[in-house]
């Protein structure tokens, strides 16, 4: 739980009926609005995806909840690897906040919230990737703590 104002944010594991609106938050940016097809339908890969994630024990669509109302999303996904002496490390995505809710702390509230999981996990690692072209968002994860330490690079398979 986190505080958002004078309001309790909350956490839970999405369930489907929460993809639309969690499709909806992924394309309310510019870059999102170039990927996701948010609307009353849609596409059937969102809920193959969501399927995959919900049946993953290494994964976890999240939604924060402020009176009742979906006020944000993120992925968590727990990797296991052999760096870090074998130890696990948290991977934090799709990461997005309502409009209407953004610059009133329920970022800096998800964000804590996921690290918390984490290293009740005993993950060694918390990482995540942000676009370059959202600056907004680096300069964010820079004034809570996260470092620039590796350059990530993304190889498209195909276009959406």
């Amino acid at each position: 739980m986190g505080v958002h104002r004078d309001r309790q944010v909350t956490f839970r594991a999405a369930t489907r009926d929460d993809v639309p609106e969690i499709v909806r938050l992924l394309a309310d940016d510019p870059l999102g609005a170039t990927r996701e097809a948010p609307g009353e339908q849609i596409p059937d890969a969102y809920w193959k995806a969501f399927d995959a994630i919900e049946h993953d024990p290494n994964n976890t669509l999240v939604v924060a909840v402020i009176d009742g109302t979906i006020a944000g999303t993120m992925q968590l996904t727990y990797i296991p690897g052999l760096t870090y002496t074998g130890g696990e490390r948290a991977q934090i995505e799709g990461v997005r906040v309502a409009s209407e809710q953004r610059g009133h702390g329920v970022g800096q509230a998800m964000i804590g919230w996921a690290i918390d999981q984490a290293r009740a996990r005993g993950c060694r690692v918390v990482q995540l990737t942000t676009d370059r072209q959202r600056p907004d968002s680096i300069r964010f994860y820079q004034k809570i703590g996260f470092r620039p330490s590796h350059m990530g690079m993304k190889y498209h398979l195909r276009d959406a």
